[in-house]
């Protein structure tokens, strides 16, 4: 039989390719009007956090450290008012066996996909979470592919993607790397469907669900050795299965400390732009992945996201590429340590944030990750030198993304930036009403209300506006 492999033709057939590649009928989860049963998504999974606790232990993922930042709480309380200045901590997940947090999300996928007889995965990422799936895959026996978003048309890689290749390879994955475009998931969804392996997919409810245990680790850690709970846990925002999971996760171990998102500021440039690709400093962490997939969490890999950060957060704020790089320097030569640059992104956030807070409150960035090659500071802004962009010293808030890196001439001009979440929850809001094919009933009322973490009285004015 002549199988259609036209664009359209193959993702026309994601549904099906999708639940034979993981066992997931998501059909299941959709209920009358626009309400999508969420919860049941990530019940039925059949694994517990107790299950993911055990499963991770059993590969050595998890029970990673947290540590206080003297040093950096020292230097934010320069800058604060008196008695301001949170303690600042990190909860290190570069000391996972691939170096992030990723492998929490990867772990479950690939124990799962074994369970299921599967004799390999694919995961589409050009981050962290490829090294992640590569070495579970390694210990759990399996095969794996990674599929890359890696180069401009030509043919030129940022040296962080370009480390993560390496790094996904050393790990025993076979990496097909591609150029900047919509084929990303086109060549997914063929290899699936030509392989038949299991769909490693970042927003699948295995892969959220695993973060669950950063924020119940986090949430325990706090109490057993200090006797109480952060006040604040900060999470660098891409794709929302970060902070979604931690945010389930500190919950479940009795945390109600606020959670605020925090990306890199790359307002103007576009993700897709094959001439954009390359006049960026980050790969991840960024409002061009944080801010589409909070207010359309669906437009992912499977047709219904476990990753649905705008259900959590309490806050979203931006800092400059220029910020994390300094921030990224000043905790090597402070601390010690040295650490990637996503969680440097939330770290940047919580520096600033910390000087809001008192002096006896606790400020959490929940992730570092490890670095090394392509990831260094150096490196990075070599290539932004190549690619035409200025580098220079004065005030972050000039910094135009694109166009060029502004360091800050001194600490006290790191200042995150709050971003309007209210906007998000309206597009969020205006995107799913719009599937609406009658007048909208109180379920679906309720249901945006959970999607948005506002309340009724908010989703009605927006709806009013939409004439809804």
């Amino acid at each position: 039989m002549i199988v259609d492999r036209s664009y359209q033709a193959v993702t026309g057939r994601m549904a099906q390719i999708i639940e034979k590649a993981m066992g997931v009928d998501y059909a299941r989860y959709e209920r009358s009007g626009i309400v999508f049963d969420y919860e049941a998504l990530m019940n039925d999974t059949g694994y517990s956090l107790e299950d993911h606790l055990r499963i991770q232990q059993t590969y050595n993922v998890g029970s990673t450290p947290i540590f206080e930042l003297h040093n950096l709480t020292a230097l934010a309380r320069k800058y604060a008012a008196p008695g301001k200045g949170a303690r600042i901590f990190v909860k290190d997940e570069a000391s996972n066996p691939a170096g992030s947090f990723k492998e929490r999300r990867a772990c479950t996928s690939v124990y799962h996909a074994k369970k299921m007889g599967y004799k390999g995965v694919i995961a589409a990422t050009s981050g962290n979470y490829g090294a992640a799936v590569a070495s579970q895959a390694a210990m759990q026996g399996l095969k794996c592919i990674i599929v890359q978003e890696c180069y401009d048309s030509k043919a030129s890689g940022q040296p962080e993607i370009i480390e993560k290749a390496r790094k996904c390879e050393a790990l025993g994955a076979e990496v097909l790397q591609l150029s900047v475009g919509p084929e990303l998931f086109y060549e997914v969804l063929m290899m699936l469907e030509d392989t038949g392996y299991f769909n490693a997919s970042l927003y699948s409810a295995f892969g959220v669900g695993g973060v669950e245990t950063l924020g119940w680790e986090l949430g325990h850690q706090f109490k057993d050795r200090y006797g109480r709970n952060p006040d604040v846990v900060v999470c660098a925002n891409a794709g929302g299965g970060n902070l979604t999971g931690t945010a389930r996760g500190l919950k479940k171990a009795g945390c109600d400390a606020q959670i605020i998102a925090a990306s890199v500021d790359l307002k103007g440039l576009s993700m897709a732009s094959d001439t954009q690709f390359n006049r960026k400093s980050f790969t991840t962490a960024h409002t061009g992945f944080g801010v589409p997939y909070a207010t359309d969490p669906d437009h992912s890999d499977v047709p219904r996201s476990a990753a649905r950060p705008l259900r959590y957060m309490d806050r979203y704020v931006t800092v400059k590429q220029g910020e994390v790089f300094y921030i990224t320097e000043a905790l090597a030569a402070l601390e010690g340590m040295e650490k990637g640059p996503a969680g440097n992104t939330s770290l940047a956030a919580a520096f600033s944030l910390a000087q809001e807070l008192d002096q006896d409150q606790i400020i959490v960035a929940q992730e570092t990750e490890y670095t090394g090659a392509g990831k260094h500071i150096q490196p990075q802004l070599a290539f932004a030198r190549k690619n035409g962009i200025e580098l220079k010293f004065g005030d972050p808030r000039t910094e135009v993304p694109g166009e060029n890196i502004v360091f800050p001439a001194d600490p006290g001009q790191l200042k995150a930036q709050e971003a309007d979440l209210d906007h998000m929850r309206s597009s969020l809001i205006r995107r799913q009403a719009s599937h609406a094919t009658g007048a909208l009933t109180d379920a679906d009322i309720a249901y945006l209300v959970e999607e948005t973490k506002s309340s009724p009285e908010f989703v009605k004015k927006v709806l009013e506006s939409l004439g809804k």
